[in-house]
């Protein structure tokens, strides 16, 4: 199996890539930069700017690849202006699900949890029910998870038009072994006093996002779907409902959690893709970290 993966160097892909080369991929790497030591990986990189549709098709076209991994994007809002967060994630994923399709390439790409709407909404809001699936109502109120919005009509659209199989990704938070950002969060965290969070303090890590790429590439899937990834809990290591309820002041009135269980359920991903979350941030922030040799700098 031949198989693109953008977004090569990031925190995610170059993880992706290095997964599907070591279980022996051809893997061909694309980002806007090569990486400075590509000979690190079984894989081999290209630069392009996917924004650009030549640079995209002839990217894809030329490998003829069996599947493209599509997680290159801005991945979140304030790093450039709205417009550009916009108009880079979807012009990108639309020339790259175009040049899959016209290819005959499967596409597994990165949607988000934040599609729904509270993540990034000035004031976070609860949603209509507890744990939220992937049924549940899409409300984006900002450039980056309307973007994600636009990318899964895109999918669907590819699926049917070129009859390929794309599976959209909705990643929580993703982490990675050995960082301190949820034991950070969770030092400070005081339900009396804590800011509203919009993805009710879930996380996945990275390596469970990875294991859902190996799971949906594998999959005998026929159109568009979606699949929540999430970890099983969240990372405060307390009853989620009585969190959410503190802090929000409410709960929904269909609310069906036990314990720490995740406020996003991946229950979909398991029945269909018989894919669940293997880490916990109980481990991971014990363990060292391990990234790609050639993971770029700010990955």
């Amino acid at each position: 199996m031949t198989v693109v993966v953008t977004g090569a160097t990031g925190g995610a892909g170059s993880r992706i890539v290095e997964e599907l080369a070591t279980a022996g991929r051809e893997v061909v790497g694309v980002d806007l930069e090569r990486p400075p030591n590509p000979r690190e990986s079984d894989a081999t990189f290209l630069e392009a700017d996917l924004t650009d549709q030549g640079q995209a098709w002839e990217a894809i076209q030329t490998a003829e690849p069996d599947a493209v991994v599509h997680f290159a994007a801005i991945p979140r809002p304030g790093i450039t202006t709205d417009a550009e967060t916009f108009m880079t994630n979807v012009s990108s994923a639309y020339h790259v699900l175009e040049a899959a399709g016209r290819a005959g390439a499967d596409v597994v790409w990165a949607s988000s949890e934040s599609i729904y709407g509270s993540v990034f909404a000035a004031e976070p809001w609860l949603p209509d029910y507890l744990p939220v699936d992937e049924s549940h109502p899409r409300r984006p109120a900002d450039p980056y998870a309307t973007s994600k919005l636009v990318g899964e009509e895109l999918g669907a659209m590819a699926a049917r038009k070129h009859g390929i199989s794309v599976i959209s990704i909705r990643p929580s938070w993703i982490t990675y072994s050995g960082e301190q950002r949820t034991a950070a969060a969770r030092e400070r965290f005081d339900p009396e006093t804590a800011e509203k969070s919009g993805n009710f303090w879930t996380y996945v890590d990275v390596r469970d996002v990875v294991s859902m790429v190996r799971a949906a590439l594998e999959a005998d899937r026929d159109g568009h779907d979606v699949y929540l990834a999430a970890a099983a809990e969240n990372f405060l290591g307390r009853p989620t409902a009585d969190v959410i309820e503190t802090v929000f002041g409410e709960l929904p009135g269909e609310c069906d959690l036990e314990g720490d269980e995740s406020a996003f359920t991946t229950a979909k991903a398991r029945a269909e893709l018989g894919w669940e979350p293997a880490h916990s941030w109980r481990e991971a922030e014990l363990e060292e970290p391990c990234k790609p040799a050639f993971l770029r700098s700010d990955g």
